[in-house]
């Protein structure tokens, strides 16, 4: 589009180009195509341009490369598991989540967006209040306490795995709020 026209002559020009498209694209929501290819599709872009990986239902194979997300009739492919290690995933593209029906589990590990918010956030996400089974949390130096705790809100959840988080200072506290408001949930802690 109208992107074509900022480009200078200049190698540094194309450079800041592709950073600025890159940064606004990356994190913007974009809604038309979330109705467009639908809420998995959609989901599966922005993780995997985020450098996550997403797995579908029915399928063993984790897909890593963008170019090569399988295309079939819209709906055919639904997101089961989201491994988010390392990658850029922030807040401000978790709107993508909320048309995910069938998550059942999620790995945010060396994730250095992932704060206290985006937890608040995915456990207020009413579908994945609903489907979400396994959460694990590893190696994320901006989560805190306050972040763990809102994770109660995730009803459903039966596994939360704790490691190298060395923003939890109270995990004893943490862990009791957790288990008496999630008595069937499998809390388990490698925290310092």
């Amino acid at each position: 589009g109208n992107q074509v026209s900022e480009i200078s002559q200049s190698g540094d020009g194309l450079k800041q180009l592709k950073t600025h498209k890159r940064s606004s694209w990356l994190c913007r929501v974009d809604y038309e195509r979330i109705q467009a290819v639908g809420p998995d599709r959609a989901a599966s872009e922005w993780l995997l341009r985020c450098g996550a990986l997403v797995r579908y239902q029915g399928y063993e194979k984790w897909q890593r490369d963008y170019s090569g997300l399988p295309t079939g009739p819209l709906g055919k492919y639904k997101i089961e598991a989201i491994n988010a290690t390392e990658s850029c995933i922030m807040y401000r593209g978790f709107d993508y989540l909320d048309g995910l029906e069938h998550v059942t589990e999620i790995k945010l590990q060396k994730c250095i967006y992932i704060q206290d918010e985006c937890l608040q956030r995915l456990s207020e996400t009413k579908n994945l209040q609903k489907s979400l089974l396994q959460l694990k949390i590893i190696s994320c130096g901006n989560v805190t306490d306050k972040g763990i705790v809102a994770l109660h809100k995730l009803t459903n959840l039966e596994y939360l795995y704790l490691s190298d988080l060395p923003g939890i200072r109270q995990k004893e506290t943490t862990a009791r709020v957790l288990q008496q408001a999630l008595p069937n949930l499998e809390l388990e802690l490698d925290l310092d």
